[in-house]
């Protein structure tokens, strides 16, 4: 790739950034805002993810005995900042984030550096349910549509998304292709509709497994909802074509209220969690109900962009395997 291709795709990079990132703001009623890199361990802050990834820790000097880790995502810390900043029903933050987390693989879709919209907005007790948490999935949706269509416009790359995204659970969906692995359900389902969001992402199917595993404090997968089904969060997917496969470009959902966070921690087995400092606050109502999520940013810039590899659009570390290989395949890693 030679020296202005690269500078074009930076150009082309800031385009989809800037645009859906203020679309966004102006979609759901958020407020960009600073948000940290670093959290002290041991608050309970910093997310869990699955519940098995290690995060960055290291010694901070004044901190004494305390250490500091480097986030994974900043679920927990967002809904602290919503009650420190006093904001009203229905108005919320964005979060430019960035985070490492080392023990992801390195793949065309995966990077240890992560770089993520971060967003978190305050509701009431009358919006936890399907139907609030389908409409800001639209709302979302429609972001993305519009930020392809100015990728289409200003670049000329081909628009693919379908006009409007579908819903399956992920019950529905082991039903549906029931002798598939879940990364192949989604596979097969995103191939289907072009956009999707599966919900309830979790809790146990009825074959005693899990969709994918959720950390028990932060999103809500346990609440019963229309038909008998579990969760009000869920996965965003499209279909990429250059990739041939599925491309998860968001988790969200609505947060756990502290009688579901309770009952989260029973089911997890980690019902110690209640007394670190995100947890007591939780359940002493000091935190807003929310709905949030994050949406890759880098994601989204190599679906809009039909780029072939996550390295062509950040800059992060990769093994010298996967460097030799993108060269064979003519990739330019950042």
């Amino acid at each position: 790739m030679s020296k202005k291709q690269i500078l074009q795709t930076e150009k082309s990079i800031a385009l989809v950034k800037d645009f859906f990132s203020k679309n966004l703001c102006n979609s759901l009623n958020l407020y960009p805002i600073s948000s940290p890199m670093i959290v002290n361990e041991g608050t309970g802050i910093n997310d869990d993810l699955n519940g098995v990834e290690r995060a960055v820790s290291f010694p901070v000097k004044f901190l004494n005995n305390d250490r500091g880790v480097v986030v994974h995502s900043l679920a927990k810390w967002k809904r602290i900042r919503l009650e420190e900043l006093g904001l009203d029903v229905h108005e919320g933050i964005l979060t430019d984030m960035r985070a490492l987390r080392p023990d992801e693989d390195s793949s065309p879709i995966h990077s240890i550096y992560v770089d993520q919209w971060d967003w978190e907005l305050k509701i009431e007790d009358k919006d936890r349910n399907l139907a609030f948490l389908k409409s800001i999935v639209r709302k979302l949706y429609q972001v993305l549509l519009e930020t392809e269509e100015q990728v289409w416009k200003e670049l000329k790359i081909e628009r693919i998304l379908p006009e409007s995204i579908s819903f399956i659970h992920s019950e529905q969906l082991l039903q549906r292709y029931p002798t598939l692995s879940p990364k192949d359900r989604e596979h097969a389902i995103a191939k289907e509709y072009g956009a999707v969001f599966i919900l309830g992402i979790g809790h146990k199917l009825s074959n005693g497994e899990q969709h994918d595993s959720r950390a028990s404090d932060y999103d809500d997968w346990s609440t019963e909802t229309e038909g008998g089904y579990k969760g009000l969060n869920g996965d965003l997917l499209v279909w990429d074509p250059i990739l041939n496969r599925s491309l998860e470009l968001s988790s969200m959902g609505i947060r756990v209220n502290k009688e579901v966070l309770l009952k989260q921690l029973e089911i997890t087995q980690s019902l110690e969690k209640k007394n670190l400092l995100y947890h007591s606050m939780l359940l002493q109502d000091k935190l807003p109900l929310c709905i949030g999520g994050g949406l890759g940013q880098s994601r989204i810039c190599m679906f809009l962009l039909r780029k072939r590899h996550i390295g062509e659009v950040q800059a992060s570390l990769w093994p010298q395997d996967v460097r030799i290989e993108a060269e064979k395949q003519g990739i330019n890693l950042l």
